[in-house]
């Protein structure tokens, strides 16, 4: 076993190796702080079959030992990987992913497996870094190193690798990830922060992460295994040449610029079949034959781009599709907003219910049990003119509503503001590039329609790349549809307000980009977003309405004793259930004595905050109440004036004149108003009807 050490951030980052998982081609047992976890790369032997991509998989894998808990649930044995593990998988894959060879076709596996966590040292972190070294130092091809540094920002001051607390709490979650010279991912939620000061965040990172790369260099050459041979899927080049002869460059222009998707893949499915039967006899060719073709086709609209800055539908580089947005367009719900810029249209839908509703999360971050506000994003096979049964929602599907959710996180009114849990889905109706941040828009147009007091409107627009063959040569490309996406070398997604930054997720296809890149494309963000909103968002829904829709509960929230609120639950709950039965309310109540009372009917809230509020409140002489007679005595009768909360009238306090029977003036279920007298001889208190009258 070797081990190797550095500090990160003033915290001392261990690498072992050799120690345990020796079967995997790489294995880095990572150590930072007491944060352990095992990090393994491993590569089958050969080539998966009748594939056109290379198929990677990205685990990591939370278990509740590494912070001394036993799972929730009957199985009490970990399930389905929670949506943190998926979205940190997703941060792990997207930066590694194209420092792989191209045509490489092996299944690779990156295992990273929690152990224990130190709740100043972020397990997420350890698994990047040990992610990237142990396939650095395995045999599998890989064009490393590659290291990966995360900012966060307390009081204005940036913290390298904060703790959870500070993560969760700061003003900044910045994730950056690093070859020697170049970035080559980027992910980050923030409260609003200018793009200046984000760029020095990334570029502090970049600056951290060359340090990482040195020591996993060092790694290397002292335990790195040899680099194996494979077997190469890399297209012939005679098949490209015996394809253009059959469709000339200038008809592959023709068929792929055009600004409708439809029309396009009929262009190119009318190619592909006339290639078919003309290589019908040779087998070798239509085995690769799709992929050829698809090759062919970035490879024309990259050179259209690139040298002429012609795009496929013949925008401007900078320019952005048709925009329209409108709201309420769904009776009913609490908001609804659609968003639609070109072909890419997402109707999302907001619904609003007490905090009891937040989502509950069993995970390693202490600080985090609740989600108050959860952004979901559906993504059906019609959206892209495709046929396939539904299955839930998949890793795509859980990053882009993360992402939408991280966007809109910073203005939002907080939950002594707006005592709400809050659910946007965003349902996407048509798809052609970004529509993560067509989600962004319409859930911002929703809310603002439910009635939610955001601080501030975001927007959000995804920026694209080509590149040729220098660092100098490239174009930026505003507002990027799919075909662009796909034949393009980054999506760059940027969201905000006019003031700032909220959040940015950026994938590329290449060995990283230079910071004139990076600056340029979050410069260009900042343009389209404030003419999305201006021209487009703000005409639909200028501000948040005033009032929520008339369908959203209404809470209303007290505060009380809070050694008084055993006395509004109740013996098992007794006295609060009455409550809610009558007054068909849900009632929540915090630990601090906060109750929030939900509800349609305003007139059951007044009703349940009346009986909290007499239920927690001392009798007071001189006092009027209305209650209902629950029991009738020889001496008098029981007036309960909330569920719980009863006083006595004696007989002669009944009516003026002498009162013989109770029975004659009282019957079980009256409802009579009572005058409180205060305490009597014996220190009871004691109500009258007759000084009420």
């Amino acid at each position: 076993m070797k081990s190797f050490s550095m500090e990160i951030g003033g915290k001392t980052l261990t690498v072992d190796v050799d120690r345990v998982a020796k079967q995997a081609n790489g294995a880095a047992m990572m150590h930072y702080g007491d944060t352990t976890v095992l990090c393994t790369a491993t590569a089958s032997d050969k080539p998966r079959d009748g594939i056109d991509f290379f198929p990677l998989s990205v685990e990591f894998e939370e278990k509740m030992y590494a912070v001394g808990k036993i799972p929730g649930g009957f199985n009490k044995r970990e399930g389905k990987a929670s949506e943190n593990s998926v979205l940190t998988a997703r941060v792990i894959d997207r930066p590694m992913r194209p420092l792989f060879p191209k045509d490489y076709r092996n299944d690779v596996t990156l295992n990273n497996l929690v152990l224990s966590v130190d709740p100043e040292c972020r397990p997420e972190i350890v698994a990047m870094l040990g992610s990237a070294i142990s396939t650095c130092i395995s045999d599998i091809p890989f064009a490393g190193p590659c290291a990966m540094t995360q900012i966060g920002m307390v009081d204005g001051e940036f913290i390298v690798n904060p703790s959870q607390k500070q993560w969760d709490e700061g003003d900044l979650q910045l994730t950056v990830a690093s070859t020697r010279e170049k970035v080559i991912m980027i992910e980050a939620g923030a409260n609003i922060i200018p793009e200046d000061k984000m760029i020095e965040a990334i570029y502090m990172a970049h600056d951290i992460n060359q340090e990482i790369n040195d020591f996993i260099t060092k790694i290397c050459d002292e335990v790195g295994k040899e680099k194996h041979s494979y077997e190469s899927q890399a297209i012939p080049e005679e098949l490209f040449d015996a394809i253009k002869e059959i469709v000339p460059p200038a008809e592959m222009e023709e068929a792929v610029f055009t600004d409708d998707k439809q029309t396009r893949e009929a262009n190119i499915a009318e190619i592909t079949e006339r290639l078919e039967e003309a290589f019908a006899e040779n087998e070798d060719y239509l085995a690769v034959l799709g992929e050829a073709v698809y090759q062919y086709q970035k490879k024309t609209v990259r050179k259209m781009i690139l040298k002429d800055h012609k795009r496929p539908d013949g925008r401007a580089i900078d320019q952005i599709r048709p925009l329209s947005a409108e709201v309420d367009l769904i009776p009913r719900v609490h908001g609804s907003a659609m968003f639609t810029r070109g072909q890419t249209q997402i109707c999302n839908i907001t619904t609003l219910a007490p905090l009891s509703e937040a989502q509950r999360i069993d995970g390693l971050d202490a600080n985090v049990t609740t989600k108050r506000y959860m952004h979901h994003y559906n993504f059906p096979s019609y959206s892209v003119g495709e046929t396939r049964p539904s299955r839930g929602p998949g890793r795509r599907e859980i990053g882009h509503g993360a992402l939408a959710e991280k966007a809109l996180m910073p203005v939002l009114p907080s939950e002594e503001e707006f005592p709400y849990a809050i659910r946007t889905v965003s349902e996407t109706f048509e798809s052609n590039g970004s529509t993560s941040m067509a989600s962004t828009c319409s859930s911002c147009m929703s809310l603002m329609a439910a009635g939610v007091p955001l601080k501030a409107m975001v927007a959000g627009i995804s920026c694209g790349l080509v590149t040729g063959e220098t660092d100098d040569d490239y174009v930026l490309l505003t507002d990027i549809q799919g075909l662009e996406d796909f034949f393009g070398d980054m999506d760059f997604k940027v969201t905000g307000t006019t003031e700032g930054i909220t959040a940015i997720q950026m994938d590329i296809k290449i060995h990283g980009l230079t910071r004139d890149i990076v600056e340029g494309a979050i410069a260009r963000t900042r343009e389209a977003r404030l003419f999305i909103m201006d021209t487009c968002m703000k005409k639909a829904i200028a501000e948040p309405r005033k009032e929520l829709n008339e369908y959203a509960p209404k809470i209303e929230s007290i505060q009380i004793d809070p050694e008084k609120i055993g006395d509004v639950v109740g013996k098992s709950g007794k006295t609060i259930n009455a409550i809610i039965d009558e007054t068909g309310v849900k009632i929540d109540i915090t630990d601090e004595g906060m109750v929030s009372v939900c509800g349609v009917d305003q007139a059951g809230i007044d009703k349940a905050k009346e009986y909290i509020e007499i239920i927690t409140s001392d009798f007071e002489e001189g006092q009027i109440l209305e209650g209902t007679v629950v029991s009738i005595k020889e001496f008098g009768a029981f007036i309960e004036f909330a569920p719980g909360k009863e006083g006595m009238v004696h007989i002669s306090k009944i009516a003026k004149e002498r009162v013989n029977h109770v029975e004659d003036y009282l019957t079980l279920g009256d409802r009579v108003k009572c005058k409180c007298l205060g305490k009597d001889r014996m220190g009871r208190i004691s109500f009258s009807i007759k000084d009420a009258q």
